[in-house]
């Protein structure tokens, strides 16, 4: 990769094997505003691709396949760059750390997933002062122990059992790339990323009343009641981490983003990328302010019956083809259909949501309700209108 960019008479810094948020910030504390890097994030290897960012700008959508076509037609520039290389792992921790102070200090457990985190996170949690007990932190990119996607129930078994094993305070988990975030509290409860972002909003909004909160089609309801209590303006957007964080960009007065499948994006206290490492170290510093447990303090938030992520195998193809029949033809009585991403209906008592993947062929879903009996009548509503477009499809409900 570097050598291509060479020939195009750019200069290249090359920060090595790093996160993708350590890439984000090399290019607010280096002398270049533009970075790339190739990166798998939280899909298997199969999927590996590349993130760019360009004069501060996430590549996304028609951006990239602008950037496609150059290449395809051979239209690109020549030249003789030249090629340095910076350590700037440890440039970011002490950045992080002069910024996020602990009143007390934490036992924590970290699973890294055997994704590129593992070279950087025990280290910047020892650094902030946490007792670290480490798991899967060995980089290894056949992900030997469990896939290091946090938005899975599955892949958060080994940190529930080792926050119990070692009486820890918490536990968090991170993706292939370190850009998004999982949370274990002390029992052992998943506290799934839209529950997250309800103690960062009223966190960002003790000290900046009426700041924008960003989140995507994703989220609970009940997030957006957390941010207008804390006296927040909550904004939905379409899930991607692009689309977030051009939003917050966007908006003068947006302080926070987050999405359900765990990226969080910080412009208060920090430079407004996706970061599972800061942000870990931001939910950390909160709760060693408070004297409950993490279990009582996110106990004391709404919540209710829910799904995580749902993935629904469909060829690259035909997903989009389906959702288009699908919105044509949808009828969801006493349901408000939302189409900024897919079809996300709520209903009084809850929503559901299919929308197709931006990164692999499948279709995503989600369902929350009041109670078990809502989140099934909701359940079925989907289930009938899906099947009514192709009745072959085998559903994750």
């Amino acid at each position: 990769m570097s050598n291509g960019i060479l020939k195009s008479g750019c200069d290249v810094i090359n920060v090595g094997a790093v996160p993708t948020p350590t890439l984000y910030f090399a290019t607010h504390a280096l002398p270049c505003r533009s970075g790339v890097m190739l990166t798998g994030s939280h899909n298997p290897p199969e999927y590996n691709g590349i993130k760019m960012v360009l004069k501060g700008i996430t590549l996304a959508n028609e951006a990239i396949q602008n950037l496609y076509q150059r290449i395809i037609n051979h239209d690109l520039k020549e030249g003789h760059g030249k090629l340095s290389h910076r350590s700037i792992c440890d440039v970011y921790i002490d950045d992080i750390c002069q910024r996020i102070h602990l009143a007390k200090k934490l036992k924590v457990v970290i699973d890294c997933g055997n994704g590129i985190g593992g070279n950087i996170a025990p280290k910047l949690f020892h650094q902030l002062g946490c007792h670290v007990e480490k798991l899967f932190c060995d980089v290894d990119g056949n992900f030997p122990h469990h896939h290091p996607d946090p938005s899975q129930p599955e892949n958060l078994q080994h940190l529930i059992d080792a926050v119990k094993k070692h009486h820890a305070d918490i536990g968090i988990a991170f993706d292939g790339d370190a850009d998004r975030l999982g949370v274990v509290t002390n029992t052992g409860e998943i506290i799934w990323p839209d529950r997250q972002l309800m103690l960062f909003a009223s966190d960002v909004l003790s000290r900046n009343p009426d700041a924008e909160i960003i989140y995507d089609v994703k989220c609970t309801k009940h997030l957006k009641d957390v941010i207008k209590q804390h006296s927040g303006l909550p904004c939905m957007c379409k899930t991607g981490h692009s689309y977030v964080k051009a939003e917050l960009k966007s908006r003068e007065n947006a302080l926070l983003g987050g999405e359900m499948s765990g990226h969080m994006f910080f412009k208060e206290r920090w430079y407004g990328f996706d970061d599972g490492l800061y942000a870990g170290a931001r939910l950390l510093e909160i709760i060693s302010r408070k004297d409950e447990t993490v279990d009582e303090i996110f106990k004391a938030l709404p919540n209710s019956v829910n799904t995580p992520e749902l993935k629904l195998n469909i060829s690259e193809d035909e997903k989009f083809i389906f959702m288009d029949k699908l919105k044509e033809n949808a009828n969801f009585p006493g349901g408000e259909i939302n189409t900024i991403d897919g079809i996300r209906v709520d209903f009084p008592d809850g929503f559901g949501l299919i929308r197709p993947s931006n990164t692999t062929p499948c279709l995503v879903l989600r369902f929350e309700a009041n109670d078990e009996a809502g989140l099934k009548r909701i359940q079925n509503q989907f289930r009938d209108e899906i099947l009514k477009i192709d009745s072959n499809l085998k559903l994750p409900f």
